[in-house]
């Protein structure tokens, strides 16, 4: 009984050891904030794990969500394969989350896009951060944000969208549908879905109040009196004129082949559409959903699990963290200084 206890406790130290050994990234990460608009944002600069740089820098924007800096650590394999290609990586927290002060929920897009304008202008007054190489990264609903700070800002050096869309309403509906179709639902559930978003989308055009919206609208799923008021402020949103205005800006487009959130299809051909060939590379992984996992891990909740302990670089579909470092390694820098 003794050494069946011995090797239990080994057993559970070698696997704490592997645990930590896994989690343990090759960066230097330091605890930084910045003030915009009179709000204090908390956020993670990940170095490189040597050198004094100056480094290139990646400046992350969240998707949709209560987002911290590090999205529940998950961003710390692409910090690190942007770290290796020698980049920085730069990430705040949404207002309201972690030490962040204010509430993501009050922000249109535009509001979104210039906060990360303004993480940019913070990063470049820093002397290890070489202001000629710095480029934004963005997943899902950032998708009408990177566009917008790209257009203003024409000597940020590249764009990196996952799994963006286009168009607030179109992106809403094929969600719906996609969701319903993976559920299984019946033409009779499918319409009922449909006439309720047709309604819910009549009252945001109108600005409806939320108190209209509740009486209007019943049932599960409705929203709270915060995210009416986001749908109120942003359900217009449409990254089109945004894409032709940042024309010429490098972009690395990706895309899953088993995206419900996003009818990816559209994304590719609005961005081939709108952009110069030359300045778009796309990248497509048709095995894999919406965050960039493959479907069918994705699916087995108990092998989630342990690849997110055990093997947290293994969490994204194969090619998805090297493709984006060779991305940024590629990119020239530019003529002057900001």
């Amino acid at each position: 009984m003794v050494w069946a206890l011995v090797g239990a406790l080994l057993a559970a130290a070698g696997l704490g050891g592997v645990v930590a050994w896994q989690h343990t990234y090759a960066l230097r990460e330091e605890k930084v904030s910045l003030r915009h608009r009179g709000r204090l944002l908390d956020g993670v600069l990940a170095r490189p794990e040597r050198g004094e740089g100056p480094f290139g820098l990646v400046v992350f924007v969240h998707g949709d969500g209560p987002t911290d800096a590090t999205h529940e650590t998950f961003y710390r394999p692409m910090w690190e394969s942007f770290a290796r290609a020698g980049y920085a990586s730069l990430s705040f927290s949404k207002p309201g989350v972690a030490g962040s002060e204010g509430d993501w929920l009050d922000q249109s897009m535009a509001d979104r896009a210039d906060e990360a304008l303004a993480a940019v202008r913070w990063a470049r007054d820093r002397p290890d951060i070489d202001g000629r190489r710095v480029g934004l990264w963005g997943a899902s609903q950032a998708g009408w944000v990177l566009p917008a700070a790209a257009a203003e800002d024409r000597r940020l050096q590249f764009v990196i969208a996952v799994s963006p869309a286009v168009n607030w309403k179109r992106q809403g509906r094929y969600n719906l549908l996609a969701e319903l179709r993976r559920d299984g639902a019946g033409a009779e559930r499918r319409d009922a879905a449909l006439r309720r978003r047709e309604a819910t989308l009549r009252l945001l055009e109108r600005g409806a109040s939320f108190a209209e919206y509740r009486a209007a609208i019943a049932g599960p799923g409705r929203m709270t009196r915060a995210r009416w008021g986001f749908a109120v402020r942003n359900h217009r949103s449409d990254a089109t004129a945004d894409l032709r205005a940042m024309r010429g800006t490098p972009v690395l487009l990706v895309t899953a082949g088993h995206d419900v959130n996003v009818d990816v299809a559209e994304t590719e051909a609005v961005y081939r559409g709108v952009l110069p060939a030359a300045s778009l590379t796309v990248a497509h992984y048709p095995g894999a959903t919406h965050s960039l996992v493959d479907r069918d891990l994705e699916r087995s909740r108990w092998r989630l699990t342990l690849a997110a302990v055990f093997g947290p670089r293994k969490l994204y579909t194969e090619g998805f963290l090297a493709d984006q470092a060779r991305f940024v390694s590629q990119r020239p820098v530019g003529p002057g200084t900001p």
